[in-house]
């Protein structure tokens, strides 16, 4: 980077930011310290290095400060404001005045906004204000959702706008944090926004708006909101669904309507970039005003002038996602460059971009966009020149896209396995061909229909049908390709270290590969001269020609070793999680549910349920419906069995056939390989666990009925014995249909590294003590699975754990049930604050009169116990006990 200051600066701010980001106190100056002694290293080897190292240490050490500085300030004022602690207020009812500063989201029974604080008060339980208010400007921003409970109060809360005064009564609370080891922590994510409380309101008759200033600083995000609505409804007029989502998202940015089927199938293939407004979309609005220019015979700098003044305007009209802003601030500063002959660069422009993004909003450092945006063009600008070499063999054309495909997706698959832990074989296929054909053909034809829609309806919907069936064509390649689903790889989240060794391996195996490739052009042959010197002369060319032998071989044999670090570098982050001969049992924390994934010591994963969300809505309340309802499945579940790289599930156990606990395996089936589906051989009779049934037939997943006294051996440490449910005397012909489940749910003793667990479902009393009427007195201190006369015999007590069933309910773990088993430790799952008393007071009794050891998911989110030979060691995400 010799001789490009900017790029060498920017570097370091961003190098320093991560550190700041990363460390604090004496962590950081520790970090500090030990980069800055390594930084002195080069310029000890060489002198000329010493500007270059210079800018780099200044710059990391301001950028450092600058972060902690600007994360110091980053905190709520409200405790101090209403002087309460801030643990005191959470859950407290406020009075608060305010300004709306966001475009209010209408979904459903809710909507959501940001609100910019200006007064506040407490209310005593009365419902009255209790305290004076606080009248001076807080700048305190509150994320605030208020519940509808009418239909009707979805109109009117859509007519709130940006920079509305609004008065609120309603409760104020923390933000969630993560409740599973790398799960998804909202309250961190509010923080990058400097958003540090949720303001929750029941019904709009506890909102009072009232319009804004018509001309203040919202005034102009207030016309853009407008703008946006206005082309969404021109958009859903022209276009059908699932086509007008599809549009929405691609025009301006508007991915919230996007079929969630459509989105899920580009998603998959790595292509939801072309939904998300990016540097392409810029690049085309930027490409068709230049040339609309021309055609008017402007000139060329009043051109680039006209243009850098637009790109603002559809920075705003796109939604000022990280992406499209990267990609318009270097849009300005290229043209700019253009227009004087300045910073031809790229890599210049690039630097400048995230230098002035960084400096605007830190926290721009940690958003996905961000990342992915700068590092794929920054990849572009530095690997295409590495990646050319090796495509010659094509056509033109056809070698520039492809090393542009290329390069984007080698450059994009560290970060893109990082955060969503998967990856298609056919991705590249994918980009390749869909690319190309939706920035040249789709984007620009969709803007022109939409403008002709703005001036004439009927000639914009005929526009938009012609785009329809190249849009229909477009996803039944999609669906195609996603027919596939064994070229999608599961990757858990690599380390930092995994992913910059990534990048050094890939830009010396590209680099050696292109240098092997020239080395092969330029050898020449030897050529003897006709004359007196022809002896001499030809021992020279063959000395040459020796080193150039020696020379290539010595590259050809660092190419082969960088080969192969590489493809070991990425078998070591895609092999399966290895404990060291420790098995695994995993008690997500899926809210009022359960969801348990048993890791054995040979690698086998066994998933017993995966929560779901319950719903107890009426058909008359369709209308509450959000457009992406929260599914546990979808939105813990698998994203946590894809981190920690569970590339398939050997087993899914499905205890019974209620709501929260088989709900949300119709997502783990849908995304996620399995090898067996177990059932306890009864249907419920409701569409979801019929739908969950069908799938897994469907996908030719072998189902399995299990009853007491079968056996499943995962590995030589793992053994699994069913004792419930009873199994039918009966063979029968047809799935018999159960409504109450619960009494006839799946239970087995876990036996690992010779520990024991017992797992129960939701099994009531009297199931219970059906079971324990099963066990031989005579026999206590015999474990078998079945008799020499076939007649089952429980296994004796005294396990290490119990998951107590039924989520602590009073109607399971009897005395009776806790005294023959006697469980050293116990877990109880449920859901924060659930709606059905969970645990109930009776059982924690039970369970403490055993002495045993209490492990809670609502309040110590997940609990992980990792079982060595010799014993058990657990942890929680939150409080160690729970307690």
């Amino acid at each position: 980077m010799k001789g490009r200051p900017l790029i060498v600066w920017t570097v370091g701010w961003l190098a320093g930011a991560s550190l700041a980001y990363t460390f604090s106190g004496l962590h950081l100056y520790l970090v500090w310290t030990g980069v800055t002694l390594l930084l002195v290293i080069p310029v000890l080897l060489q002198r000329t290095l010493l500007r270059t190292m210079l800018i780099l240490w200044l710059a990391l050490t301001m950028s450092g400060i600058y972060w902690t500085w600007n994360d110091a300030r980053n905190v709520t004022e409200l405790p101090q404001a209403l002087a309460v602690d801030g643990t005191l207020l959470h859950g407290s009812m406020l009075q608060v005045e305010g300004v709306i500063v966001t475009q209010v989201d209408v979904d459903g029974d809710r909507a959501d906004m940001q609100v910019r604080l200006q007064q506040v008060k407490m209310m005593d339980s009365a419902g009255s204000g209790g305290a004076s208010p606080v009248s001076r400007s807080l700048g305190e921003r509150v994320m605030v959702q208020v519940k509808l409970l009418a239909k009707d109060q979805q109109t009117e809360a859509a007519k709130w706008q940006r920079g509305d005064r609004i008065k609120l009564s309603g409760m104020i609370e923390y933000p969630s944090t993560a409740r599973n080891f790398g799960g998804f922590d909202y309250a961190a994510f509010l923080r990058t926004q400097h958003i540090h409380w949720i303001y929750k309101v029941k019904g709009i008759q506890n909102a009072e708006v009232s319009p804004g200033s018509p001309w203040g600083p919202l005034t102009v995000l207030r016309w853009n909101d407008r703008l946006r609505t206005v082309l969404g409804d021109k958009i859903e007029q022209i276009f059908q669904e699932p086509h007008a989502g599809y549009m929405k998202g691609l025009l301006i940015g508007m991915k919230d309507d996007i079929d969630p089927e459509t989105y899920s199938q580009f998603s998959q293939l790595g292509l939801t970039h072309i939904l998300a407004i990016s540097g392409m979309h810029v690049a085309v609005y930027v490409g068709s005003l230049l040339f609309m220019l021309s055609l008017f015979k402007v000139s060329r700098e009043r051109s680039l002038l006209v243009v850098m003044l637009l790109i603002p305007l559809y920075v705003l009209l796109s939604g000022v996602s990280p992406s499209v802003v990267r990609a318009g601030i270097m849009s300005i500063i290229g043209l700019y460059a253009a227009r004087k002959g300045w910073l031809k660069d790229g890599l210049n422009v690039l630097a400048a971009a995230a230098l002035l993004m960084t400096l605007w909003n830190p926290y721009y450092l940690l958003n996905v966009s961000f990342q992915l945006s700068f590092l794929v063009t920054a990849g572009l600008m530095i690997y295409i020149p590495l990646m050319n070499p090796l495509l010659r063999f094509l056509p033109k054309r056809i070698a520039a896209a492809a090393g542009v495909t290329l390069v984007a997706q080698l450059v994009s698959f560290p970060l893109t396995i990082y955060y969503f832990n998967q990856f298609s074989l056919l991705s590249f296929t994918a980009n390749f061909a869909l690319v190309p054909l939706i920035t040249l053909f789709t984007l620009p034809f969709g803007a022109g229909a939409l403008i002709l829609g703005l001036i004439w309806l009927k000639a914009g919907k005929m526009a938009g049908w012609l785009i329809e069936l190249q849009n229909d064509v477009i996803f039944k390649l999609i669906r195609f390709m996603n027919g596939y689903p064994q070229f999608v790889m599961i990757w858990k989240s690599p380390s930092l270290i995994w992913i910059i060794a990534y990048f050094i391996l890939l830009y010396l195996l590209l680099y050696l590969a292109g240098k092997l490739m020239g080395d092969r052009k330029t050898r020449l042959p030897i050529q003897r001269e006709a004359d007196e010197t022809a002896e001499l002369d030809g021992i020279r060319k063959v000395t040459s020609g020796k080193k150039l032998t020696l020379a290539a071989n010595r590259t050809r044999a660092a190419f082969v070793g960088i080969m192969l670090g590489f493809i070991f570098l990425l078998y070591w982050e895609y092999r399966p999680a290895s404990y060291y001969g420790a098995g695994l049992v995993q008690f997500l924390d899926v809210g009022q549910g359960d969801g348990i994934l048993i890791t054995t010591p040979e690698g086998r994963n066994i998933l017993v349920d995966g929560g779901g969300t319950v719903s107890f809505r009426r058909p008359q309340d369709a209308w509450k419906e959000r457009k992406k309802p929260f599914e546990v499945g979808a939105k813990v579940v698998v994203p946590l069995l894809k981190q920690r790289g569970v590339h398939h599930l050997d087993a899914v156990i499905v205890t019974h056939a209620d709501q929260d606990h088989a709900g949300g395996l119709q997502a783990v089936l849908e995304q996620i390989p399995v090898k067996a589906f177990m059932f306890n051989g009864t249907l419920s009779g409701t569409k979801a666990f019929e739908k969950l049934m069908k799938t897994a037939l469907g996908r030719n997943i072998p189902v399995y009925a299990v009853h007491q006294g079968m056996k499943l051996q995962p590995d030589k440490h793992t053994e699994m014995m069913f004792i419930a449910p009873e199994s039918e005397a009966v063979e029968q012909e047809e799935v018999p249909i159960v409504k109450d489940q619960n009494h006839i749910s799946v239970a087995f003793l876990l036996t690992m590294n010779g520990a024991r667990l017992l797992f129960t479902g939701d099994m009531d009393k009297a199931a219970e003590e059906n079971i324990l009427s099963l066990a031989d007195s005579h026999q206590a201190g015999a474990v078998q699975g079945v008799s020499a006369a076939g007649a089952f015999v429980l296994p004796e007590g005294g396990i290490d754990v119990l998951k107590i069933a039924h989520h602590g309910s009073k109607s399971s773990s009897g005395d009776s049930w806790l005294d023959y088993w006697r469980p050293k430790a116990a877990v109880i799952s449920a859901g924060v604050n659930n709606l059905y008393g969970h645990p109930h007071a009776e059982v924690m009794q039970r369970i403490e009169d055993q002495g045993s050891e209490l492990y809670r998911t609502d309040r110590s989110g997940e609990v992980q116990m990792l079982i060595h030979p010799g014993g058990i060691q657990i942890r929680c995400m939150l409080n160690p006990t729970g307690e």
